[in-house]
C-alpha cells in the first residue's frame, strides 16, 4: 500500500462499531445468553465522560474500552421501579487504539468488550470473567 493509499483510509465510525456490536448480539442470541440480552441497549461513544473517568480512577480515557450501566440480573427485582434501561457503552477511540496496537480483528475486539460487559449485566465480576477466559484458553 502506498502512502497515498494509506491517507485515504478512514477510521471506523461509531456507526461501524455499532453495526459490529449488533452482529455480535445476533450471534449471542442463539446462545444461553440470548434471553438475558434481548433488552440490552448498546451505545457507542468516542470516550467515557469525565465523571466516569474520575469515579474509576482512570489515568487516561483510553484505559476504558466499555462499560455496563444498569442493575445486573442477579440484583434485579420485579418490585424495583426501573428508571433507566440496561446499557452497554462501547468506547470507540480506546477500542480503535487497542485494535491498532494489537494484531487482532476489529470484530474480535468489539466482541470481547461486549461479552465482558454482558458478563457484568449477568452479575459476573472482573475476576469471574478472567477465570472463565483463562479456562477457555
Amino acid at each position: 500500500m502506498t502512502a497515498t493509499d494509506f491517507r485515504t483510509l478512514t477510521a471506523p465510525t461509531a456507526a461501524d462499531i455499532e453495526a459490529i456490536a449488533h452482529e455480535v448480539l445476533e450471534e449471542l442470541a442463539a446462545t444461553p445468553f440470548g434471553p438475558a440480552i434481548t433488552d440490552l441497549l448498546v451505545r457507542v461513544d468516542d470516550f467515557c465522560d469525565e465523571e466516569i473517568e474520575r469515579e474509576m480512577g482512570l489515568e487516561s480515557p483510553y484505559d476504558l474500552l466499555g462499560l455496563y450501566s444498569g442493575v445486573s440480573i442477579d440484583r434485579q427485582s420485579v418490585l424495583d421501579i426501573r428508571t433507566s434501561p440496561d446499557m452497554v457503552f462501547l468506547y470507540r477511540r480506546p477500542m480503535l487504539d487497542y485494535w491498532c496496537e494489537n494484531d487482532v480483528d476489529l470484530h474480535h475486539v468489539v466482541r470481547h468488550v461486549l461479552i465482558h460487559e454482558i458478563g457484568h449485566h449477568l452479575g459476573f465480576s472482573d475476576d469471574d470473567m478472567e477465570a472463565i477466559e483463562a479456562a477457555a484458553d
